[in-house]
């Protein structure tokens, strides 16, 4: 008779997924405040500080080490009470660098002090945590699974177990929305979310409504996976291999901002002048099918210009080479200096700011 599949080992398969891909495995035990190995001063630390500090510092090696410190700081200082401000703070932070200003020669310059090396995955470092207990305004919380890289928590994976009726996927997005509530902090440094059953798999933003959340459907890109294939394994290794997660947190991330105009119930005239008009963000990833193809676009445009494709050292350099062109593409990379607009990707990537990437022939 074969035993019950529990939420436990659930877990354990998608640490043992994980760690088939390069990332780290320590458990949140080993590294709590008071472990031998602790890396933690309390339970309220959400980052890995001496992590990011080594990576920073490994990143950035001409840049003085106050400037380093000072881009440290900076990251781990961001505070407002809106949890989606923070979150797109800290990834203009990450994707744009961290600029800390100097004076030189009678001009204000500035560091750009790099969190992270998007172009070649091998020199960041990729650790996987379960049970990593965060305790913050009297709440204490134990996500499932934290994905950090350089010491940044960037996924949080939420897991349920599919033999239990009462254990849903629903439940499991309730339970990141709990996360939210509880220990928003956690949340200013995430880049996706993932939650899954064992069986079912689904990934979203931090602001993503419950039908926003989408599979994975390839672990290759090359071809849809077996529909006998656990879905939560294909998404771990499709969507968070180390150099597909880095692609997709540079360049598939928008946060798309409308205007929103609200009746002013105070005015008992209401007249549409009085209405109040406010600003609103939501955070938008990119679904599989659009990852797949704009990356797809980008290397036959490429290919028809004349730019050479060949890969060069370390995973990340297939898609270095592609960003040494003249594109300048908005974050989706969809809309292309060249005048290419790809229809079946969403239109609401036209508020996304668009990256600018420097001229290269071979």
């Amino acid at each position: 008779m074969s035993k019950p599949i529990t939420e436990n080992k659930i877990e354990t398969f998608a640490l043992e997924v994980l760690q088939s891909m390069g990332w780290e495995y320590v458990h949140g035990l080993a590294i709590a405040p008071g472990a031998e190995q602790a890396e933690r001063e309390n339970f309220e630390q959400i980052v890995l500080v001496e992590r990011l500090r080594k990576s920073v510092a490994v990143l950035n090696p001409n840049i003085p080490h106050n400037a380093q410190e000072q881009a440290i700081q900076k990251v781990l200082r961001i505070y407002s009470p809106e949890l989606l401000h923070n979150n797109e703070t800290f990834h203009q932070l990450l994707v744009e660098k961290v600029k800390i200003p100097y004076q030189q020669d009678g001009f204000e310059r500035s560091y750009e002090v790099a969190l992270m090396d998007f172009e070649n995955s091998l020199n960041n470092q990729f650790l996987c945590v379960n049970q990593y207990t965060i305790v913050e305004k009297n709440q204490n919380k134990r996500p499932d699974v934290l994905l950090f890289v350089n010491g940044l928590p960037l996924v949080v994976i939420e897991l349920k177990n599919a033999a239990d009726e009462n254990a849903t996927m629903r439940k499991a997005f309730d339970q990141l929305q709990t996360y939210k509530s509880t220990i928003p902090s956690l949340f200013t440094y995430n880049a996706l979310c993932v939650i899954s059953d064992g069986m079912e798999c689904k990934a979203g933003s931090v602001s993503a409504g419950f039908t926003r959340f989408m599979n994975w459907k390839t672990s290759d890109g090359k071809k849809e996976a077996s529909r006998f294939i656990p879905q939560l394994e294909i998404l771990l290794k499709g969507m968070l291999n180390p150099a597909t997660l880095l692609d997709l947190v540079r360049n598939f991330i928008v946060f798309e901002k409308t205007l929103q105009n609200q009746v002013n119930h105070t005015n008992p005239k209401n007249h549409s002048s009085d209405n109040i008009t406010q600003i609103e963000t939501v955070k938008k990833l990119a679904a599989y099918h659009q990852y797949y193809a704009v990356n797809k676009a980008v290397q036959s445009t490429l290919r028809a210009s004349g730019f050479s494709l060949h890969p060069s050292g370390g995973a990340g350099g297939a898609w270095r080479q592609k960003r040494r062109c003249s594109l300048a593409h908005t974050r989706f990379g969809q809309k292309f200096e060249y005048g290419f607009l790809f229809g079946q990707i969403n239109n609401s990537t036209r508020n996304a700011k668009p990256n600018h990437f420097s001229y290269y022939r071979p």
